[in-house]
């Protein structure tokens, strides 16, 4: 999806939900919650599920049951993690360089120069949610994550869903 918003800024996102390229390998290796993972893993779900002959409705029944609340789901290791919890590869592209999230930190691309920031680890996984919750309830502050924020990113997924269905650019009211 192409995403553009009023000020000028543009946005590119890249979702695959084939399961083939292993976006991790972007990451170092890192998975989502921080953990090390190894390449050598590839593709362990896709050779479970065929040895099994796992149909497609099976597959939705078993992803459903690992998501948080299901009856297989486990919780990740979190104290453990070295590292970053992310959402995948992301890069901003600015007028003056790039910055690339990475699990240790950022990677930050000047003109001839780049230079890496570490960020220390989090002692608890999305603190900043929790710091957030804590200001909006206790403080009385008010929360990034509104519901003007949650109304707004709902109309960018069905905006996509809607695109991707008509062919078309579609412009969320």
């Amino acid at each position: 999806a192409l995403l553009g918003f009023e000020g000028g800024a543009f946005a590119s996102l890249t979702y695959s939900g084939y399961g083939h390229f292993d976006s991790d390998a972007l990451m170092g290796w890192t998975s989502e919650m921080g953990q090390t993972k190894s390449p050598q893993d590839y593709g362990q779900a896709r050779r479970r599920l065929a040895a099994g002959n796992v149909g497609a409705d099976e597959e939705r029944r078993l992803k459903a049951a690992r998501n948080y609340g299901g009856s297989l789901y486990q919780p990740p290791i979190l104290a453990s993690a070295p590292a970053h919890q992310h959402f995948g590869h992301v890069v901003a592209s600015c007028e003056r360089g790039d910055v690339r999230l990475m699990p240790a930190g950022l990677e930050v691309y000047l003109d001839g120069a780049t230079r890496s920031e570490a960020l220390p680890v989090p002692r608890v996984p999305r603190v900043e949610v929790i710091d957030e919750l804590c200001r909006t309830v206790v403080e009385g502050g008010s929360p990034v994550h509104d519901g003007a924020w949650a109304r707004a990113t709902l109309a960018v997924c069905l905006a996509i869903l809607q695109s991707a269905a008509e062919q078309r650019d579609i412009i969320p009211g």
